[in-house]
């Protein structure tokens, strides 16, 4: 009898818990889709959905552990900007007729976040791994006044060796050598590995260390920018982290297809700025003497960036709104090139309004790739983008990695974001945004050449996949919010 009674109060116990967190979900006011996602883990994973949603699925953008971030990037934002130009509230003087149309974007990202408009840039775009690394080891080896490194995941093979011996070098000979990592990106990292650096005397921390996996909300936001600034005058961008897979690919996968930005002029102050920003949040230390960190800038090349980062710490979702701006403001032609396409539905509904009013859109994803859950997730919106008028190219040649979008052959972006709502909403971002017809052209040429030989999908074939097929991909839709 004792224990029927303890069993009733038992769920009872677990009514009125599921009853709050429902609430709670709900309350959230968030994506309708991620909202119903979020149910449906409560329901039928008994316990054990109630307690994946309060360490992953709560939605922490305004609470202490961002807000924290958020004060402290505020104290140390009134020391950097007055170190950046400060041309922003200009806009209108330098643009022209091409690029009338994206002065939206400019503007939203300056009254939004700050995001100064930066002039005198000079860009190399680096086509791969083999070429990105490189072209990263011959300005760390040029280094003589400090590197900054932060990036999502460093893995203990060639390539990341042998970024650690030069940053050992470095750090030895008297250069200042900071380097951020993410926890959970670099959860295989070897102690050893980190220890060797510590040693030498470069200064190491972690970002949002986790210490219980599954017994913190950490775990589901994390730092994916993958930044590299040089004596303050040279700054590296894109998708590429330090693994040898980047360079030689993987067996599984084939060859992976990347892009990085090497970045000289003013947009590098924005990237110091957001490094600086996100050590001081990691470290805990202040960094004095702030000049020798935004040296007078030498460069004559003129092509107009933003630098833009965006996170759980911030109110606005600076990366997504600048997707949705750029696509909702096209004119001729749309071509992105993503890893994983798990869009929001605002952008799903900007990319086929774009599609249907006339406005060339092509999209590029891995026919392979290292998550099959999110592939198949990314396969479930094919078939509403071909009803769109959308061609969609599968990538043979290896794995796609890049994320890039290019708008009107005026307008390009590269970075670390994807174009997926974890991207959006859950982990720390940043975006080289480019305002500059001659770069943006050889960016489309770019995607040009990785789709060559590849033939769109048929809204015909697509639809004659099995039924076993296409609930998979229905299936794997419904948990895409929480990917």
């Amino acid at each position: 009898m004792l224990s029927l009674i303890q069993n009733d109060w038992l769920k009872l116990f677990y009514l009125i818990t599921s009853v709050f967190v429902v609430i709670l979900v709900v309350q959230q006011r968030g994506d309708p889709l991620k909202t119903i996602a979020w149910l449906m883990v409560i329901v039928f994973l008994p316990v054990v959905g109630i307690a994946i949603y309060f360490f992953v699925g709560k939605n922490y953008r305004k609470e202490k552990i961002f807000s924290r971030k958020e004060l402290s990037d505020s104290r140390q934002i009134k020391l950097l900007t007055h170190y950046q130009p400060a041309i922003a509230t200009e806009i209108s003087q330098w643009t022209g007729e091409a690029l009338d149309d994206k002065k939206p974007i400019m503007r939203m990202l300056y009254n939004s976040e700050k995001v100064l408009l930066t002039e005198y840039n000079k860009v190399k775009i680096l086509f791969n791994g083999k070429e990105t690394f490189s072209t990263i080891i011959e300005a760390l080896e040029q280094a003589t006044d400090h590197i900054h490194l932060e990036y999502y995941i460093i893995e203990d093979d060639i390539i990341g060796n042998t970024i650690r011996k030069i940053l050992i070098r470095k750090a030895q000979s008297g250069v200042e050598v900071r380097v951020i990592y993410d926890d959970i990106g670099c959860w295989s990292l070897s102690k050893s590995y980190v220890r060797s650096l510590k040693n030498a005397g470069v200064r190491i921390f972690p970002f949002m260390p986790v210490r219980l996996p599954f017994l913190t909300r950490k775990i589901n936001h994390r730092n994916h920018r993958k930044i590299i600034v040089t004596d303050g005058k040279i700054g590296f961008v894109g998708g590429l982290n330090i693994a040898d897979r980047y360079i030689s690919g993987s067996d599984e996968l084939g060859p992976w297809r990347d892009t990085h930005l090497k970045i000289e002029g003013e947009a590098v102050y924005s990237l110091q700025s957001i490094f600086l920003l996100d050590w001081f949040f990691a470290s805990k230390r202040n960094i004095h003497h702030h000049d020798k960190y935004f040296p007078p800038c030498s460069c004559t090349e003129r092509h107009l960036m933003q630098i833009v980062a965006s996170g759980p710490d911030s109110d606005w979702a600076s990366i997504m709104q600048t997707y949705f701006l750029a696509i909702a403001t096209a004119k001729s032609s749309i071509y992105i090139s993503t890893p994983y396409f798990l869009p929001n539905e605002s952008i799903l509904t900007a990319i086929c309004s774009a599609s249907l009013s006339g406005v060339d859109v092509r999209l590029l994803l891995p026919k392979r790739s290292d998550s099959k859950l999110v592939m198949w997730g990314s396969y479930s919106y094919i078939g509403k983008l071909l009803d769109a008028g959308i061609k969609v190219y599968l990538y043979e040649k290896g794995f796609s990695h890049s994320k890039l979008m290019i708008i009107d052959d005026v307008f390009c972006s590269v970075g670390t974001a994807n174009m997926d709502i974890r991207s959006f909403d859950q982990n720390f971002e940043v975006n080289a945004l480019i305002y500059d017809q001659r770069i943006t052209i050889a960016m489309r040429n770019i995607f040009m050449n990785d789709i060559k030989g590849l033939k769109n999908i048929c809204i015909k074939e697509w639809a004659q996949r099995s039924g076993w097929v296409e609930f998979r991909e229905s299936v794997a839709r419904l948990f895409t919010p929480l990917l």
